[in-house]
């Protein structure tokens, strides 16, 4: 399956779960998904963390890439995860990315795919996205973890966002300085 050869390629990092879903052949990922791999740190070849990540990702694949649900800091950062993973891309994939440094939710086709973009300065894509659906927990309830994304993904086939349609050079045109807000230890 696509998700295991991503594992066997070190294109996951900080997995939350990656297991098969309750359809044969389908399976579900929640954690960060690589965007541009670290550097070969020794003559072992180890490598250094990822230099970029699309944080909070969730993905849902067969073999293709069936849904993706993230977050990126810099719009930039969709034509790097367009450019990587473009040949896995399902026809009828469904994707909703939260950037950081956009004004505005919009729409854009980038690769083939249409993507959802909202921003976020702050937050969990998950959360975030069951709150865009209108999802409540009872929804995902008795489920596995890979299921619930299964639930996702059903409940964004019939999602019409009313965000105004871009060109992705307009969108990139339009970028914030906004940084994202980090909580942490004090």
């Amino acid at each position: 399956m696509l998700l295991d050869s991503y594992k066997d390629n070190g294109l996951l990092f900080n997995t939350n779960f990656l297991e098969a879903t309750g359809t044969a052949g389908i399976a579900g990922y929640r954690g960060e998904l690589v965007l541009i791999q670290g550097e070969i740190a020794d003559d072992k070849g180890h490598t250094k963390p990822p230099v970029e990540v699309m944080r909070g990702a969730t993905l849902l694949a067969g073999e293709k890439l069936q849904l993706v649900v993230g977050a990126i800091d810099r719009l930039e950062l969709l034509q790097t995860f367009v450019d990587k993973y473009r040949d896995d891309f399902a026809s009828d994939m469904q994707a909703m990315i939260y950037v950081v440094d956009i004004g505005d939710a919009m729409k854009v086709e980038l690769g083939g795919a249409d993507f959802v973009l909202i921003p976020l300065v702050q937050g969990v894509p998950w959360n975030e996205m069951i709150d865009e659906l209108g999802l409540e927990k009872s929804d995902f309830k008795g489920q596995s973890a890979a299921d619930k994304i299964v639930t996702l993904s059903d409940e964004l086939k019939s999602y019409k966002p009313k965000y105004a349609e871009q060109s992705f050079a307009d969108a990139l045109g339009a970028t914030t300085d906004v940084k994202r807000e980090s909580w942490g230890a004090v």
